[in-house]
């Protein structure tokens, strides 16, 4: 059984993959530019999440409006970890997470029908105080999901569960050092 609150993700030696849902004209520019740029927003938080199941839960496969293009954006661990040691969980003193650069909220995991899991997934949020870090510094490549995303939303619909499993990421058990962890752990969250 997972433990309850672990980040589970698709990471190597120097990278870590988090996954986003954007409407086409925001995903086109990035993928064409190979970053963030124009119509994506700098000015508003930007929540990423190491889940992809949990995003397919959030975006309804791809579905959604706003949210028809599913993203894999990988990111130093360098970043990433930098994010989470100036996170604050959003269940802390609201005065500690209105000044926070980074929210840290956790969420029943999803199965691949969208049923919540007794287990937690980790969602990131960037703050626009480090937005421009996060987009022109922490990201190593992105890379268009939605075919893929399609593809395991039709598979699992018609009864091939099975099948649609194969098209996920593969995700293990994030190693946080032990300052992170315990700045990250919620504790007691209710679902």
């Amino acid at each position: 059984m997972a433990p309850q609150f672990q980040i589970r993700a698709d990471y190597d030696a120097d990278t870590i993959v988090v996954y986003q849902a954007y409407a086409p004209a925001i995903a086109d520019a990035a993928l064409r530019a190979g970053r963030f740029v124009a119509p994506y927003s700098f000015h508003r938080m930007t929540w990423i999440k190491p889940s992809f199941s949990w995003l397919m839960h959030r975006s309804n496969w791809a579905r959604k409006p706003g949210q028809e293009r599913v993203l894999a954006v990988r990111i130093t661990r360098q970043g990433w970890e930098e994010a989470l040691s100036r996170a604050v969980l959003t269940t802390a003193d609201p005065a500690a997470v209105a000044q926070a650069a980074v929210h840290v909220q956790w969420d029943p995991e999803r199965s691949l029908r969208g049923a919540a899991l007794n287990h937690y997934s980790i969602q990131v949020g960037i703050s626009r105080e480090l937005i421009r870090t996060f987009t022109d510094e922490w990201i190593v490549s992105l890379t268009d999901l939605t075919p893929q995303v399609r593809k395991a939303a039709a598979l699992t619909q018609t009864g091939h569960a099975a099948k649609a499993q194969r098209l996920l990421p593969g995700e293990r058990p994030y190693p946080l050092p032990r300052t992170l962890e315990s700045r990250l752990s919620p504790g007691r969250v209710s679902p």
